[in-house]
C-alpha cells in the first residue's frame, strides 16, 4: 500500500470537524464558562456542537468517493448515507438535550460528538482493525454519556450494565477477528473475501462468525443479547438513550452488513431453502426470529414508556436483520431506509418523553395521559412517531417495513426460511400495533390528571421534534429521497 495522507485527511474531513468541535466545546467551557450557570454553559456548548455538525455535513455530502488509503476505508453509497444519517440524528439529539439539562454539559456534549465520530468511521471501515477501533470509540463514548449526564442512581446502574455487557461483546468481537485473521491471513475485507471463496468454510471460520454475530447482536440489541437494553433505555439520560437507539443502531447495522456481505459472502450459507449449507445466514435467521418474538411479546407487559421503547427496539432489530439477510440480493437500501426512519421516530419519542418530564413525572405510559390538552404540538408529533413505529401508512415506518419484507420474500419466496420470517414479522406487526395504540390512546383520548398543567418545550426542542416528524412524513411520501442515495 502506498499511503496518501492528503487523500485520507480529505476523506475524514467530517470526522475531523466533529473532533475539533468536541475540543472547542471543552476549551470554551474551560476558558470562559466555568463560572456561568449550568443552563448557560449547556446552551453555548450546544451551539458549538451544532456548528461542528453543520460543518461536517457538507464534506460528508460532497466529499470523495471510492477506496481511501488503500482498502482501509471505502466511501460507497452505504458509507455516505450512514454518515449523513448519523449527523442528522445527532443534530436532532442535541435538540433533545435542550429540554433535559445534564450535569457537566460540556463534557457530555463533547463525548457525544466523539461517539458520532466513531459511528461515522464504523460506516466506512473496510478493515477489521479500523472497524474494531471505530466501534470501541463509539461504544466507550456511549458508556460515558449513559452515566455522567444524570445524578439518578439508575443512570449509574445502567452505565455499569452497559459497560459490562459491552466489554464482553468487545472480547467476543476481537477474538472472532483474531480467528478470521488466523484463517485468512489478512484483516482487509476484500482479501478476506477472496481467501474464503478459495478455501471455503471450515469450523474455525464458523466459530469466528458466531463470535462476530454475538458482538453485533449486543450492539444492535438483538435477542438473546438484549439484556442491557431495557435497563439502559430506562436509566440513561433521554438524549443518551435516543442516540443509542437511533444513530448507534444505524451505524451498527451498516458495519454489520459490510462485514457479512462484502467480507464473508462466501460463508453465508443459504436462506432460500431449509437445506442450506453451513454459514452465517441460518444463525442470523435464528436471532431474527428470537428478536421478533421476544421484543413484541415482552413489550405487551410494559407499563414504563422507556422500557416499552426498549423492547420495541428489540423487535425492530429483528425486522432489520431481515434487511441484513436480503442485502446480498436487494442491496442495503431497504435496510438503511428502515433503520434511518426508525431512528427519527425513536429520537422524537424520547424527546417528547423528556419534554413532558420537565413539568411533571413521565415514567409510565399513563403519565402521557391527556397530552393533547397539555401540549397539542407534543401530542401531534408523538402520534406521528408512534404510528410510524407501528408501520401505519403513509408514514415512513410503513414503507420501511414494506421494503424490507418485500426484499426478504425475494429470497426463495414464501415457502423459504426468509419468507417464513417475513410472514412472522408481518403477523407480529399486529401485536406491535396493539401496544403502540395504547400509547396513542393515552396521548389523544385519555383525560389528563387533575393536577397536571400545560407542558412548555424549549424552542430548540420544538424545532428538533418538528423536524423529525416532518422528515417521517416527507420520507413516507417521497421514499426516493433516501433510496436515491444508493443509485
Amino acid at each position: 500500500m502506498n499511503p496518501d495522507y492528503v487523500a485520507l485527511f480529505n476523506a475524514l474531513r467530517p470526522e475531523t470537524a466533529l473532533v475539533l468541535g468536541a475540543l472547542a466545546v471543552l476549551g470554551l467551557d474551560m476558558a470562559i464558562d466555568r463560572r456561568r450557570p449550568v443552563g448557560e454553559r449547556q446552551r453555548y456548548a450546544l451551539w458549538v456542537a451544532a456548528i461542528a455538525i453543520a460543518a461536517a455535513f457538507v464534506p460528508a455530502w460532497h466529499g470523495p468517493r471510492g477506496q481511501v488509503f488503500g482498502s482501509v476505508l471505502v466511501l460507497d453509497h452505504l458509507a455516505v448515507a450512514t454518515r449523513l444519517g448519523v449527523l442528522v440524528l445527532t443534530m436532532l439529539t442535541l435538540g433533545v438535550i435542550r429540554a433535559a439539562p445534564v450535569r457537566h454539559p460540556a463534557e457530555y456534549i463533547a463525548v457525544m460528538l466523539f461517539a458520532a465520530t466513531g459511528l461515522m468511521l464504523m460506516a466506512a471501515a473496510q478493515q477489521l482493525l479500523l472497524a474494531f477501533l471505530a466501534l470501541e470509540l463509539a461504544s466507550l463514548s456511549l458508556y460515558v454519556i449513559t452515566g455522567i449526564g444524570s445524578a439518578r442512581p439508575d443512570a449509574a446502574e445502567a452505565a455499569l450494565k452497559y459497560f459490562l455487557f459491552g466489554g464482553m461483546a468487545a472480547a467476543f468481537l476481537l477474538f472472532g477477528f483474531s480467528l478470521i485473521y488466523g484463517v485468512t491471513g489478512s484483516i482487509e475485507l476484500p482479501v478476506i473475501a477472496a481467501q474464503i471463496s478459495v478455501q471455503g468454510t471450515n469450523p474455525i471460520l464458523l466459530v469466528a462468525l458466531v463470535m462476530v454475530l454475538v458482538a453485533f447482536g449486543f450492539k444492535v440489541a438483538a435477542a438473546p443479547f438484549h439484556l442491557w437494553a431495557p435497563d439502559v433505555y430506562q436509566g440513561a439520560p433521554a438524549p443518551s438513550a435516543a442516540l443509542i437507539a437511533s444513530a448507534s443502531k444505524l451505524a451498527g447495522f451498516a458495519l454489520f452488513t459490510r462485514l457479512l456481505w462484502p467480507g464473508f459472502h462466501a460463508a453465508s450459507g443459504s436462506a432460500a431453502t431449509f437445506a442450506g449449507g453451513p454459514g452465517w445466514l441460518p444463525a442470523v435467521a435464528v436471532v431474527c426470529a428470537a428478536s421478533l418474538l421476544l421484543g413484541n411479546f415482552a413489550a405487551l407487559a410494559q407499563v414504563n414508556v422507556r422500557r416499552l421503547l426498549a423492547y420495541s427496539a428489540i423487535a425492530h432489530a429483528g425486522a432489520m436483520l431481515l434487511g441484513v439477510m436480503a442485502a446480498g440480493r436487494s442491496g442495503p437500501g431497504p435496510l438503511f431506509y428502515y433503520a434511518s426512519t426508525y431512528g427519527l421516530a425513536t429520537v422524537g419519542a424520547f424527546g417528547v418523553v423528556t419534554t413532558v418530564a420537565i413539568s411533571s413525572r413521565c415514567e409510565k405510559i399513563s403519565d402521557l395521559a391527556g397530552l393533547y390538552r397539555r401540549s397539542p404540538f407534543l401530542a401531534a408529533t408523538m402520534t406521528v412517531y408512534i404510528l410510524s413505529l407501528a408501520g401505519i401508512p403513509p408514514l415512513a415506518g410503513f414503507f420501511g417495513k414494506l421494503m424490507v419484507f418485500s426484499a426478504a420474500l425475494q429470497l426463495g419466496g414464501v415457502a423459504g426460511p426468509a419468507g417464513w420470517l417475513a410472514l412472522l414479522a408481518i403477523a407480529l406487526s399486529a401485536v406491535a400495533l396493539y401496544y403502540y395504540l395504547i400509547v396513542v390512546k393515552q396521548v389523544l383520548v385519555a383525560d389528563p390528571p387533575a393536577n397536571s398543567g400545560p407542558v412548555a418545550a424549549p424552542a430548540a426542542t420544538k424545532l428538533a421534534l418538528g423536524a423529525a416528524a416532518a422528515l417521517i412524513i416527507l420520507l413516507g411520501l417521497f421514499p426516493g429521497v433516501i433510496l436515491g442515495l444508493f443509485q
